[in-house]
């Protein structure tokens, strides 16, 4: 190993325990960060729940937990559960754009006033 090797461990090491300063690049990605998350929880949720009621339907009409539970038929209950699960899994897209350019509009002067300010300097 050369000594430019072994220069670039022991920065990389030494960067892990130094303190960071912060800065107004870390501020931009905060903020950004402040914007988009409450937007992907909500995705990941509400199309998780899409996708299990989805699931739940295509388990009744596929396989026979249906006829365990009790039921005679379970076609029409089946396809009606996961027409449920596949319109949540539609709307979940929208759903999601609409709280994300609520969010973008009520950041937005704060995070245009921070980058002019980074591009700037």
């Amino acid at each position: 190993m050369n000594t430019n090797d072994q220069n670039f461990i022991i920065q990389k090491i030494r960067t892990q325990y130094t303190e960071k300063q912060h800065t107004q690049l870390d501020a931009l990605k905060e903020l950004d960060a402040k914007v988009k998350r409450p937007a992907n929880i909500f995705a990941y949720i509400f199309g998780s729940i899409g996708a299990i009621v989805m699931g739940c339907g295509m388990s009744l009409v596929m396989t026979d937990i249906g006829t365990t539970l009790g039921m005679a038929n379970t076609m029409l209950p089946g396809i009606a559960i996961g027409v449920v699960g596949l319109t949540i899994a539609l709307i979940n897209y929208p759903i999601y754009n609409g709280i994300l350019s609520s969010r973008r509009k009520k950041y937005a002067k704060d995070i245009i006033a921070l980058s002019d300010k980074i591009m700037n300097n």
